[in-house]
């Protein structure tokens, strides 16, 4: 039997052929939700809130909340401001999606 499978620490992710670590993936959030300190001011100002849902792939999922769940500009919020300093500052990140 592979290691790799019956290992409890260690799972594959789905359709991706690599390992996936329980602690990687938590440090990873922590460096996502540190970039995400950063704008969380300026959103806050203006009535907002994001929040960090979970991490797959490369990819952030965030949840707007507050007036930026329901502003028109939340999408140009999102991909001009959270996710430039999101990708910046965890270049693991290559996207960040509003769920």
């Amino acid at each position: 039997m592979d290691k790799t499978t019956s290992d409890p620490e260690v799972s594959l992710r789905q359709g991706s052929g690599q390992a996936s670590d329980p602690e990687a993936s938590k440090g990873l959030e922590e460096r996502v939700n540190a970039a995400l300190d950063k704008v969380r001011p300026g959103i806050q100002m203006d009535g907002g809130e994001v929040w960090l849902i979970k991490v797959e792939n490369g990819t952030a999922f965030v949840q707007m909340l507050g007036a930026c769940g329901g502003c028109p500009a939340s999408n140009m919020t999102l991909k001009g401001a959270i996710e430039q300093v999101v990708c910046a500052d965890v270049p693991e990140i290559t996207e960040v999606v509003q769920i």
